[in-house]
């Protein structure tokens, strides 16, 4: 009897589970359909939509006209310079994330110092980042001027020769990445400095206490503990600079001799200066597919090094 009446109890409990699990996902649904919304509406719509749109061509208004399957993608690698833009937009990559990356952990180290009056340098630190990329591409066009530009009145100063830095094609795309790099500065100064003033204290004060000097300590302590931080970092600003486009379409557009045009530029000139939206479309998934790639590499590659605490 006691055995029937254990059976009957531990069966309407399995029963309940369900239910109880049920109720819980509704509630979760319930929070996160908000964000799901958001998502599908401005995410994933118009990615099965560009999808769409690659595998037809269309009219000046981008409406679809008739299947061609993939045969954009094949005249993206055969036809176009999609292999030029991709290589410039790999070279924009390059000057733009680890500089940017090794001088804003400069300023987080510098801004964690314990000094007097230190908010006020934080808060020039994370100026950069309230700067929308329009007035930024504006100071530094004036910045750029070749002769009226505070850059080239330096270099004259110490008696090098003026540079065209927006029209020469071997200057135009480490300009422009110097724009992008000072941008990107506040967010990860302001990333890597909460990453730093999560490191214990304790640690230092045992590296301390065994003799350790900064160097030794930053490299075994800071730099391990700041791994994660740094590796956030690093995968935000690779993708942010595989998408770069307002510094370019201010500054160059794409010039001179295509040598900043990258990959997103290109696209949004063969939608709205070719109106070619099936082509635009196109390499709208290829590039999407190389972020995805590049993203799923550097999880494989970089994660390993990755020391969680």
């Amino acid at each position: 009897m006691i055995y029937l009446i254990f059976r009957k109890k531990r069966r309407g409990a399995i029963l309940k589970r369900p239910m109880r699990q049920w109720r819980s996902l509704g509630t979760a649904l319930l929070y996160l359909g908000p964000s799901l919304f958001i998502f599908s509406l401005f995410i994933f719509y118009p990615l099965i939509k560009s999808f769409r749109l690659s595998l037809h061509t269309t009219d000046l208004l981008g409406a679809e006209k008739q299947y061609v399957g993939f045969h954009q993608y094949v005249d993206i690698f055969t036809q176009g310079h999609f292999g030029q833009d991709l290589g410039v937009t790999l070279l924009f990559t390059a000057y733009t994330v680890i500089p940017g990356i090794l001088i804003s952990l400069l300023l987080a180290y510098i801004a964690n110092w314990k000094l007097r009056g230190i908010g006020v340098f934080r808060t020039i630190f994370a100026t950069p980042l309230v700067i929308a990329v329009a007035s930024a591409s504006l100071i530094w066009m004036m910045l750029f001027n070749p002769s009226a530009g505070v850059l080239n009145f330096f270099l004259q100063k110490i008696g090098l020769s003026s540079v065209n830095w927006l029209a020469d094609p071997n200057w135009s795309l480490f300009s422009v990445s110097l724009v992008a790099v000072w941008r990107g500065l506040g967010f990860n100064t302001i990333v890597l400095l909460s990453g730093l003033q999560s490191v214990p204290e304790q640690l230092y004060e045992s590296a301390k206490i065994d003799g350790a000097g900064p160097a030794r300590t930053f490299l075994d302590i800071t730099l391990p503990m700041l791994s994660p931080t740094l590796f956030f970092v690093f995968i935000v600003s690779v993708i942010n600079a595989l998408q770069a486009f307002g510094e370019i379409n201010i500054l160059t557009q794409g010039g001179p001799a295509e040598a900043t045009t990258v990959i997103v530029y290109s696209i949004y000139r063969e939608a709205f200066f070719n109106f070619n939206f099936s082509f635009a479309s196109a390499q709208a998934i290829v590039l999407f597919l190389v972020i995805f790639l590049l993203t799923v590499l550097e999880f494989y590659v970089l994660e390993k090094k990755v020391f969680y605490r």
